[in-house]
Formats: structure tokens, sequence, C-alpha cells
């Protein structure tokens, strides 16, 4: 697996121009299997949706985070039931579909469940290349300015600053990441005084290695010139696990064993680095899992609820969420 790891990761950063959304084969079958015409259909429904942009999200608060230009971008805020006389944690979701496409539908149910659960639940819009014709850099930078206007209106949306959480899959799961590891590639125009750091990572089988790393195999200069310009920055730069520090935030990383976008040896890795640098890091691998078996309406949803609850179980233990079913 060593000798395609990095070959792996160049075909998922050129060529990944389908969004996570779309269900393997299968999976498909599985779904269809469980749940029949009426499962077809809401797969169907739910394609649809995530075609148009922007997206018109059920429940959510809308609001732009962020302009360029005449582009607009957008939190998508799902604000707890119950009022609260104290700030809230929040949750920051960053869609997948190869820093090209994709939709912040995406996280729309994973926002619903943490809501209920206390939370202010975000998932948020960024620029990509099919709509914006962009680098992944910008991408980061997008991602950067999320948290941070996050925290600049904490006090407005109810949210404690000091429990910020990225979370995203794939491309996404990379934006989450970069916004804990990666010191550059903050907006010039935003005030650098509020930090755009998150204060713990949620990643469901994100791309965190994006360069050679030592006792791997390397990419020929061709590949990795090719990989370069897709990124628009230096590869090193903007791979999470090359940024690994002391400083990172707590993570949770969530990966299929059988994942070959993503191979699942670049989550070793990024938890490798994070124990050496003495930070927390919990590895959740699932045998014979492919890439974006996470999604919601993803076969029979189990690995779905299997993460939430995982991802709901490590933010108890982090205090930014009370244990299910106390008061």
């Amino acid at each position: 697996m060593r000798a395609t790891l990095i070959l792996c990761l160049v075909g998922f950063c050129l060529s990944l121009n389908a969004s996570v959304f779309a269900t393997d084969k299968g999976a498909a079958d599985k779904g269809a299997a469980v749940k029949g015409t009426t499962n077809k259909n809401a797969k169907a429904a739910q394609k649809k949706k995530d075609k148009a942009y922007p997206p018109e999200i059920k429940d959510a608060q809308v609001e732009v985070y962020k302009r360029i230009g005449e582009v607009a971008l957008n939190a998508y805020i799902f604000q707890p039931e119950q009022a609260s006389a104290t700030p809230r944690p929040a949750i920051v979701f960053f869609f997948g579909g190869g820093w090209t496409s994709g939709s912040p539908t995406q996280f729309e149910h994973h926002c619903q469940y943490f809501a209920k659960r206390g939370m202010v639940a975000i998932t948020a819009d960024y620029r990509v290349a099919s709509r914006h014709d962009v680098k992944a850099v910008s991408c980061v930078a997008d991602a950067k300015s999320a948290i941070r206007w996050v925290r600049s209106n904490a006090d407005r949306l109810g949210i404690d600053p000091n429990r910020i959480v990225a979370g995203g899959g794939s491309a996404g799961g990379h934006l989450a990441a970069a916004t804990g590891t990666i010191g550059k590639f903050d907006e010039e125009s935003e005030d650098k005084n509020i930090s755009s750091i998150p204060n713990a990572l949620a990643l469901f089988n994100p791309a965190l290695v994006l360069a050679n790393v030592a006792g791997e195999a390397d990419l020929n200069p061709e590949k990795l010139e090719s990989l370069r310009e897709r990124l628009g920055g230096v590869p090193e730069e903007m791979s999470p696990f090359h940024q690994v520090s002391q400083a990172t935030p707590p993570a949770i990383i969530f990966h299929g064993k059988a994942d070959t976008t993503v191979p699942y040896r670049t989550a070793e890795l990024f938890d490798e680095a994070m124990k050496r640098h003495g930070r927390t890091c919990k590895l959740v691998g699932f045998e014979g899992a492919a890439h974006g078996f996470f999604n919601n309406g993803r076969g029979d949803d189990s690995y779905y609820q299997k993460t939430i609850d995982a991802l709901d179980d490590f933010l108890v233990e982090l205090d930014f969420l009370a244990p299910k079913g106390a008061k």
C-alpha cells in the first residue's frame, strides 16, 4: 500500500471531479435491497438537491460569512431549539468534492443532529474549481475565513469561542484539518487578532498527506508539478500531515480501510504525527469501507450512525457536550 500512497492522492487531487455524494455500486445495491424503491427515490431527490446552487437548506438560518468580489459565501446555521443562558459549542462542516464540486447539503443531517445535542451547527459554502475557477489554496483561505467569522460573531450567535469544532469529509476534511494545522493562507483583509484555528477537528476520510513522506513512495517530478498546479501552492505547505505541531487541536478521524481514493495509510501517518507531537488524536478505522462511507443516505446508514455516535462520544470526552441523557 505504501507504494501507491502518494499516487492515489494525486489521483484524488487532480481527477476527483464528481461529488462525494455519489454512491458506489456495491453500497447502492445494498441500499436498494434494504430500502427498495423508497430509498432510490430519496437518493434521486437528494442528488437533485445537491446540484442546486446556492442550495436551499430547510430550517437553516443563512448568513453571508465572506464576500470575494461578486461571490457571496453562505454559512447555513442550525440553532438548538432550547434557549441557553450560557454560550454553546459550535461545529462547522466543510463538504467534499475534490476542491472541484460539492454542496453544503452534504452535512445537513449532521448539523440537525448536533443542533439537537445543543451545539450551534453550521455547514459552510466555499469556492470550488467548477463554480469559481479557483485552486485549492483559495478553498483553504475560505475555510479559515469561516472559522474566523464564527469566532468573531460568537456573542451574537450564542457560541463559546473556545469550543469551536472544524469538521469535513474528503477535500472538506482537508480544509478542516488545514484550519487546525496550517499557519498560512489567511485573507490579508481579515483581522488576524481573531484566530482562525478551531479548538477540535472532526475528520471524515480526509486528505491529509499532499506531499512526499520520508519512508513512503515518492512522486516523480512531473506528477509533483501537476499536484502543485492543482493546489495553487507548495504541496508541503498545504499538507496537514506536514504541518502538525504541538499546537494542533485534538482530532478524531473516521476512515475506511478499503478507501482507494484517500488511502487509509494517510490517516495512520497523520495519527502518528499527532502522537509524536503529544497531541490528542483518535483514528477510527472501518474494515471494508470505501470512500464516502460515512455520508447520510449511504447504504443502510449504519456507518453514518456509527460515525456520528463516535463523534458525539469524542466531544463528550472533550467537555464540548454533556453526556446523552444528562440534565
